[in-house]
């Protein structure tokens, strides 16, 4: 399978503001891109994972980190569920 790259251009000034290496920031970007689809329900734990560099366990374990659900579930699903006693 065909690996894409992404490129986002950024300062030394941006690393120096946010008191982070090149490393850091990256992994970090990586890891937050992949958090975000996950909560948007863009795609699976696995696979985003995957695009964290993270095994699925420790992924999911630092969705804590960013305040984000391990489980997806619609808000509005879980209301109707308890309004009906399910």
């Amino acid at each position: 399978m065909k690996n894409n790259i992404l490129k986002i251009k950024y300062t030394d000034d941006f690393l120096l503001s946010l008191k982070e290496n090149k490393e850091e920031f990256e992994e970090e970007a990586r890891c937050l891109l992949a958090i975000k689809l996950y909560e948007l329900g863009r795609i699976s734990s696995g696979k985003t994972a995957k695009l964290a560099g993270l095994s699925r366990v420790n992924f999911l374990m630092r969705l804590r980190q960013y305040k984000v659900s391990p489980f997806q579930v619609d808000l509005e699903e879980v209301i109707e569920e308890a309004k009906n006693g399910e």
